[in-house]
């Protein structure tokens, strides 16, 4: 911490330190027998205990997170409540379900139930970090989101005066609103790997004698942002556009959503976090005119954020410039509702004005 001015530390292998089975062949439904047994390190634990507590003590300013798939209770509250002193747990369940269904589900077979609760899967009053795409996604070997989604498209149909595929087009669509998803609902942080908010088109390989010791891809490629011939900008601008925007309204800091829809059928998810609309239809080809969510708030709403916007490479299908006006319709479970119009594989955030 004093020499090299670190912001805090990111404790590796949490849940193999913390129980004797080291995690292996362990389901960690909940109970607490589970956390508080015999299995538990309980050398481990002291340690991560005084190792939170020294670097807090002495480094006020110091995050610590720690890379716990378990769950154990008070990993991440202070040590003066009896917690383990971490500040964030790492959301590591979120990564691990965005590629499996990318991997094996068809589009139109997504559970958005399963989804949403993969995201709100938390303890509450313990922070979390969301994060859509591991940093292990980009090395050598493994694939990035936006590999997954576009593959060898992304070296051939990336520029804006070639065809818009229907690859890339579902690929940027779907980078977009999972990325969005994630900041939105999976927690009270947010971590992102360099050059994925962009959809960095290759692996990261450092040298070595497998590769002949070579830096070619021992790099990240911002030449592919900066020229506005290519579509990768397209996704900068949204990922610079959803976190300018979270700066304004600060869902991260705000208690957890208040989930009002999730429909099957037409996957829907619509859920209310720090007096914002989120709205996102993940269905692969059915659009909706005039779809009702419920609302607790009532008065006028406005568009505030559109993935499908022609800035970030969207069809540009919203009239931005509408408002949208709450009824006494309760729906959802809600007292209030709003009917919106909403596109195939967008994502849109709804923001009331002032009264």
């Amino acid at each position: 911490m004093e020499e090299f001015k670190f912001d805090g530390y990111r404790f590796d292998g949490v849940t193999s330190m913390l129980y004797h089975h080291h995690g292996i062949a362990s389901s960690f439904g909940g109970g607490y027998e589970e956390y508080f047994g015999l299995g538990t390190d309980t050398e481990a634990l002291v340690y991560l205990i005084l190792a939170n507590h020294m670097l807090h003590t002495f480094y006020p300013e110091c995050i610590t997170i720690a890379e716990d798939v378990s769950g154990m209770p008070a990993l991440c509250r202070p040590v003066l409540e009896g917690g383990n002193g971490f500040d964030y747990r790492l959301a590591m369940s979120i990564p691990d379900q965005w590629i499996k269904l990318l991997k094996e589900v068809k589009d139109e077979d997504w559970n958005v139930g399963n989804i949403v609760w993969t995201l709100i899967n938390r303890r509450h009053g313990e922070k979390s970090i969301a994060y859509a795409e591991s940093h292990d996604q980009a090395l050598v070997g493994d694939k990035t989101l936006a590999f997954w989604l576009m593959d060898k498209e992304m070296y051939t149909n990336m520029s804006k005066m070639s065809e818009l595929t229907h690859v890339i087009d579902r690929g940027m669509a779907l980078h977009k609103i999972v990325r969005l998803l994630t900041h939105a609902l999976g927690g009270e942080g947010w971590l992102n790997f360099i050059g994925n908010e962009f959809g960095h088109p290759e692996w990261l390989d450092f040298p070595r004698p497998g590769n002949g010791n070579s830096f070619h891809y021992a790099r990240r490629q911002w030449n592919v942002v900066d020229d506005s011939n290519l579509r990768y900008g397209y996704l900068n601008e949204f990922d610079a556009a959803m976190n300018k925007l979270e700066e304004q309204f600060h869902w991260l800091n705000s208690p957890q959503a208040y989930i009002s829809c999730k429909h099957e059928d037409d996957k829907i998810i619509g859920f209310e976090r720090a007096n914002l609309l989120f709205i996102f239809n993940f269905h692969p080809n059915k659009s909706f005119a005039d779809y009702r969510i419920g609302v607790h708030k009532p008065g006028k709403y406005k568009i505030v954020l559109d993935s499908d916007s022609a800035a970030f490479g969207g069809h540009g299908l919203i009239n931005h410039s509408t408002d949208f006006f709450t009824q006494d319709f309760k729906w959802h479970d809600c007292p209030h509702s709003i009917q919106v119009y909403v596109p195939c594989r967008v994502a849109l955030i709804l923001a009331q004005e002032e009264q």
